[in-house]
Parts: structure tokens; sequence; C-alpha cells
């Protein structure tokens, strides 16, 4: 049966990622293609990475609360703060600041899933990739090697193959734009277990610092400096 119940999960993120290449990224598709993974073996194991990150397994038992942003109030923190930088992005973005979906966090699954969903645009800025195709394939690498986040793996994984099979033109942006979002998986602490809400007034190039980013993409063709100047 557990066999069977993979079988029909793997065709229905098939299904999904197909929705998510017809309509250029709908953050509802890839929501629900989160959502596929909750209860899966793959997710059970990105529990188990998380846990084992400093400062992980605290988080998680403490249901630390997934981000709510005051979006008003963080534009008027100093600039070049994070709080700042990520007001700017969600502004600039034309995102409602509450577009996230909402979802349970009673179990760890539930609270990770919400946890890393609310987080992510801030994984943009401090690791300074844009939101393009080849921006979003980086900063998801990032989480998808750092704890395997289900999710994000096939993403990065399903972005390199369509480009390669369909678009070789954005082939080589889109695995040099992973490459690095990797090479920052390596080098720096788990960005998934950063309580960010305790320092949005530090300075970006601060947070860079105590998580070990080295190598932020801000200026790549693939970097956040176009649309953050």
């Amino acid at each position: 049966m557990g066999r069977f119940n993979e079988v029909l999960r793997a065709l229905n993120n098939l299904k999904l990622l197909a929705a998510i290449g017809r309509s250029g990224g709908d953050l509802a598709s890839i929501a629900d293609l989160v959502d596929s993974f909750i209860d899966s073996p793959q997710m059970a194991d990105c529990i188990r990475r998380f846990r084992a990150t400093p400062g992980g397994a605290e988080l998680m038992d403490q249901r630390y609360p997934p981000l709510q942003p005051d979006i008003a109030r963080l534009s008027q923190l100093p600039s070049g703060s994070l709080g700042e930088r990520y007001a700017r992005l969600i502004t600039s973005l034309g995102y409602d600041p509450e577009f996230f979906r909402p979802r349970p966090t009673d179990s760890e699954a539930q609270w990770l899933t919400q946890r890393i969903a609310t987080t992510h645009d801030i994984h943009h800025v401090v690791c300074g990739f844009g939101t393009e195709r080849q921006g979003e394939n980086g900063v998801l690498a990032v989480t998808a090697a750092q704890i395997g986040f289900p999710a994000y793996v096939l993403l990065t994984s399903a972005g390199q193959l369509a480009s390669f099979r369909f678009q070789i033109e954005r082939f080589e942006a889109i695995s040099d734009a992973v490459c690095h979002g990797q090479a920052i998986a390596r080098q720096a602490a788990c960005l998934a277990a950063a309580r960010w809400e305790e320092g949005w007034e530090k300075p970006v190039s601060q947070w860079r610092s105590e998580l070990g980013i080295r190598d932020p993409a801000d200026a790549k063709a693939y970097g956040l400096a176009a649309q953050l100047p």
C-alpha cells in the first residue's frame, strides 16, 4: 500500500509540475506541490535533517510562530536593514503581505512546511537571489541542499531538466544559479532555522556575516540588485 501511495503521489506531482510550468510559477500550484509532500517519507527525512541543525529542534518543539510580517512597520526600519529590504521586496513584487496559504501547524511536518513557505522571500534578501526564474531556482537550491525540503528538491531538479530539454538557451543561467545556491548552502548556517523576527533591524550585511553567507548573489545576472538597487 505504501508503494502504491508513492506512485499516486509521483503522478500527482507530475501534474502539479506541469501546471506550474504552464502558469509560469503560479503560487497556488506551488503551494499544492509543497502540501503534497506533508505526509511523505521525503518530508520525514527533511524533518530529521532540520532537527539535526543547530537550533532546529528547539524551534520545532516550541512551534515557533510562522512569519506574520507587518510590512508598514518594517518599511520604516533603517535603510539596508533586513526588515526594510524585505518590505521593499514584497512591495516591489506587489504581493499582499498575507498572501501565504494558511496551514495548521500541529504536526512537525505542517509547522516546518509553513515556516519555510512564509520565510522564503527573506531568503531572497539574505542570499541576494532575484525573483525571476533563474534566481528563484538559486534560492530554492539553498533549502533543498541544506535540509532536503521535498518540493524544493523537485522544483530545482525539474527546472534544470526542463530547460535542458526544452529551452537550452536558459540552461546555463539556471544551472549557474542552482550551483550558486548549493555553494551558499554548504557555507552557511541553516536558513530555515534562523529567527528572522528577532533581528529585523539588523543590516542584511550583518545577517550574512553571522550566517556565513560569504558570496551572495546580488550582483549576478540572476541577482536581486536589479530589483532592489
